[in-house]
């Protein structure tokens, strides 16, 4: 009997669990990031309309990443001016997106043995449908091998000589940068317009001094941790081709190459 009763008490607790699940934190409707960490009153007063258009083919993984870059660029371009698919393949029977990558004006933000420096591009020829791999290096490289549609288009990369604003991040090397970060370099070339960089950086500064004010640091490249001694990690087969390359292309241009978001 005594038994039962028990039975029934832990029954009875069940019971008065509520069904909702615990209240989560507002969110804002425009970047849906929690209303105390909103950046959006550092966005343009004005979503900003390029004549041409970004398009982003992202890694289903990014979606989850609770500090992503991408959302700034859609929200700070007015719409239809930044176009984001999801998947691991492309353009995977998606008619409307399988015209845009075989477009003339279309080009592969991409840096390939085949790709050209932006500034050698033919102006006159856009407006142009700037694409891009949104996702870490493995698995920009795995979406890029896998859509044999890319290996057709126009290439084209970034020569940068800064680093990243994305300071919260490790980066592999100095150079590296953002999928945020190399869409409005690229705009800005594409554009001849400086002001892209200025007004669709402030979000990710706002973004970068939050977390620095809650407690996180300043993170310098595995690049400069390396060479300083200061990488706790052994350094594995990538991640020393990927330092290989990148001295390499400094030899030969004096600069950094610019790099999907790792």
């Amino acid at each position: 009997m005594t038994d039962l009763f028990a039975e029934g008490a832990v029954w009875d607790d069940l019971a008065n669990i509520p069904a909702d699940p615990p209240k989560m934190r507002d969110k804002c409707s425009n970047c849906q990031r929690p209303v105390p960490v909103c950046w959006c009153s550092a966005l343009p007063p004005q979503p900003l309309v390029p004549k041409s258009r970004v398009i982003l083919l992202q890694h289903p993984a990014e979606e989850k990443r609770a500090l992503r870059t991408a959302p700034m660029l859609s929200v700070g371009l007015a719409p239809g001016k930044c176009l984001i698919y999801k998947g691991k393949k492309f353009p995977k029977f998606d008619s409307e997106l399988e015209v845009i990558l075989s477009a003339k004006n279309s080009i592969l933000l991409y840096p390939s043995a085949t790709s050209i420096p932006m500034e050698q591009l033919d102006l006159t020829e856009g407006p142009f449908n700037l694409i891009l791999i949104d996702g870490t290096w493995p698995q920009a490289n795995a979406i890029y091998t896998s859509s044999t549609i890319l290996h057709n288009m126009r290439q084209v990369k970034l020569i940068s000589s800064g680093n990243s604003s994305y300071v919260i991040r490790t980066q592999p090397t100095d150079g590296c940068l953002s999928t945020l970060e190399t869409a409005i370099e690229a705009l800005s070339i594409l554009e001849r317009d400086d002001s892209y960089r200025q007004q669709l950086l402030r979000p990710l500064h706002a973004l970068c001094q939050f977390q620095l004010d809650k407690g996180a640091v300043t993170h310098q490249s595995k690049e400069f941790l390396i060479k300083h001694n200061q990488y706790p990690k052994l350094i594995g087969k990538r991640l020393n081709k990927l330092l290989r390359n990148a001295d390499a292309f400094k030899d030969q241009t004096g600069q950094g190459q610019s790099e999907e978001e790792q």
